[in-house]
């Protein structure tokens, strides 16, 4: 199957970039797909599914509880855009599937971009509770649909590598625990099956730069409470792939994963133990600045000093676009941290406009040797 192609053939062109909003999605699912408005946010905007497919296998799938996270939402309606094709891969998939789709949980965060919804509370948190009206929409869609296996979607910081590599986790996959004691049942199984036939696809394509996310349990989750439910639940974590802070280039990966995913299940008995494949994908680790800088001279207290210091990228939202600001994070203490961008002082001296040494919190502009200038953290 030629994945990059089919990608090529569906990806949703109308919607891009960082900051997916409803306004940006709904004409999509007015206009293209067959929708229900199944409840509404706090702050009363529609929350809406697509269900397709009349197969045997029940797949629930969700997007954007957390609202500043919308890789996969993007990923997701390329994905509705070949079921809703005529290619006879669509024909297989909705014969073989049915799947209810929630594209955007939290309309509300997504609109503030910001990762709990409008009354400050993660809705990954609130499994339990059921405290907000997104949560009860989710949950009550999980009771009526009664899936087979459930997809929980999300974002990750670019913050981590797959292992202690010096790879970003561009994608990172967890089959929840069901218990304190993370124990392996047939659910967990199944769920630990279709992620390593995902990763056997991905690693064609991004070797090394798939990960495993912690697995320790908090019933409050959504995804550790459907896997406690019985139901096979899968994490997507859709992170950072090298000067793709768009995430256009891991949407790609997270549309293949999908769609691997599906073709393991039409190919293969779900119930082969796939345990220790699963554990052999590496565990995430922090491990990643956006920015790291080596061997950098400062003079303190009239003392010259060499130094190491790293940057981070902090997202904010103005005007309705999402800027990249860099700020100064971390000063020394960088061992067996990397930088998605590093960059080699050679003791040159650091220069700023106001005292001369890196300050936490403080804008990534500078100058090495008043001759090599940084601006938001990139030489210019």
């Amino acid at each position: 199957m030629n994945y990059l192609q089919l990608h090529l053939e569906f990806k949703e062109a109308s919607i891009f970039g960082r900051y997916i909003t409803l306004e940006n999605v709904e004409p999509l699912l007015l206009l293209k797909y067959n929708h229900e408005i199944i409840g509404q946010s706090v702050l009363g905007k529609p929350i809406y599914k697509v269900q397709i497919g009349t197969g045997k296998i029940k797949i629930l799938i969700w997007s954007q509880m957390h609202g500043n996270e919308s890789t996969t939402t993007k990923a997701l309606f390329d994905f509705l855009n070949l079921l809703y094709s005529d290619s006879e891969l669509s024909k297989k998939l909705v014969q073989e599937f049915t799947f209810c789709i929630i594209p955007m949980l939290n309309p509300d965060g997504a609109k503030f971009y910001t990762r709990e919804n409008a009354n400050g509370i993660d809705l990954n948190r609130d499994a339990q509770n059921l405290s907000q009206p997104e949560s009860v929409v989710l949950r009550k869609t999980f009771d009526t649909f009664q899936p087979n296996y459930c997809y929980n979607l999300h974002d990750q910081r670019t913050i981590y590598g797959v292992g202690q590599t010096a790879n970003p986790a561009t994608v990172s996959f967890l089959a929840p625990a069901f218990n304190e004691n993370r124990e392996v049942n047939e659910a967990r199984l199944k769920a630990m099956n279709i992620i390593v036939a995902m990763n056997t696809t991905l690693q064609q394509f991004i070797p090394n730069q798939v990960g495993r996310f912690d697995d320790s349990f908090n019933i409050n989750c959504v995804g550790d409470t459907f896997q406690y439910l019985n139901v096979p639940t899968i994490l997507f974590e859709a992170g950072h792939y090298a000067d793709d802070y768009e995430r256009e280039i891991t949407r790609k990966y997270i549309f293949i994963a999908l769609l691997s995913g599906m073709q393991f299940f039409t190919e293969n008995d779900i119930v082969l133990n796939k345990n220790e494949d699963y554990l052999k994908i590496p565990q995430n680790k922090i491990i990643f600045y956006d920015f790291v800088y080596n061997n950098v001279k400062i003079n303190y207290d009239n003392k010259e000093k060499i130094i190491n210091f790293a940057a981070q990228y902090k997202e904010v939202l103005k005007n309705d676009k999402i800027l990249f600001e860099a700020k100064i994070v971390q000063i020394n203490n960088l061992e067996n941290y990397f930088g998605h961008v590093q960059f080699a002082a050679k003791g040159a001296t650091y220069f700023d406009a106001k005292n001369n040494i890196p300050i936490i919190e403080s804008n990534a502009d500078f100058c090495l040797d008043k001759t090599i200038k940084f601006v938001n953290g990139l030489k210019i």
